[in-house]
């Protein structure tokens, strides 16, 4: 069984860079055009499945790669939900730098709740589809974090419309790309 994480494709917010968190913010055109190009970037290898977060981005992003692969778009797990940033969903870096220059807004969800859900998705997924290979649309942290656990390691920012793969191997998981690119191990 081989997974793909797709980060979703460019929001208004992303472009803005504004915490986008668990708001529900839409693709724009931009995003919409790096879920095209994540299909370039997934053909090749046999897909047999796509499913994603809940959120509008994720699930438009994963419908425009079921599309390109010519596969039925799979269901949505709220446990891919994108880390919950509480009071600085919304917020610029110049908001952000203003009222929590240390990055403690209230409500904020913690980095060990991100990754337990970021597992359990994977741990859910797998007892779905079994030794399919899957694509997962999903956010930058929780992919980010959940990958890094996986892996053993910090990873960079995951870009959006970037492919991550990896595989279960037993009880574990092997990480081969973060970012369309090998994973160099530290």
């Amino acid at each position: 069984m081989t997974f793909a994480f797709i980060r979703h494709g460019q929001t208004e917010w992303n472009r803005q860079l504004r915490l986008q968190g668990s708001s529900d913010i839409p693709l724009n055109d931009t995003g919409r055009q790096q879920a095209r190009d994540a299909v370039g970037v997934l053909s090749g290898t046999r897909w047999d499945a796509v499913v994603s977060s809940p959120l509008s981005r994720a699930r438009e992003t994963a419908q425009i790669i079921a599309d390109g692969l010519g596969i039925t778009l799979g269901r949505s797990y709220d446990e891919l939900v994108e880390r919950h940033y509480g009071d600085g969903e919304g917020a610029t870096a110049e908001d952000i730098a203003a009222r929590w220059p240390h990055h403690d807004y209230p409500g904020l969800e913690s980095l060990d709740s991100v990754v337990s859900r970021g597992i359990a998705a994977l741990d859910r997924i797998a007892d779905d589809y079994g030794d399919a290979n899957v694509v997962i649309v999903c956010h930058g942290t929780i992919i980010r974090y959940t990958l890094g656990a996986l892996a053993g390691q910090k990873l960079p920012p995951i870009e959006n419309g970037s492919t991550a793969t990896f595989d279960r191997m037993g009880e574990g998981w092997r990480v081969h790309t973060v970012n369309d690119e090998a994973l160099v191990i530290a």
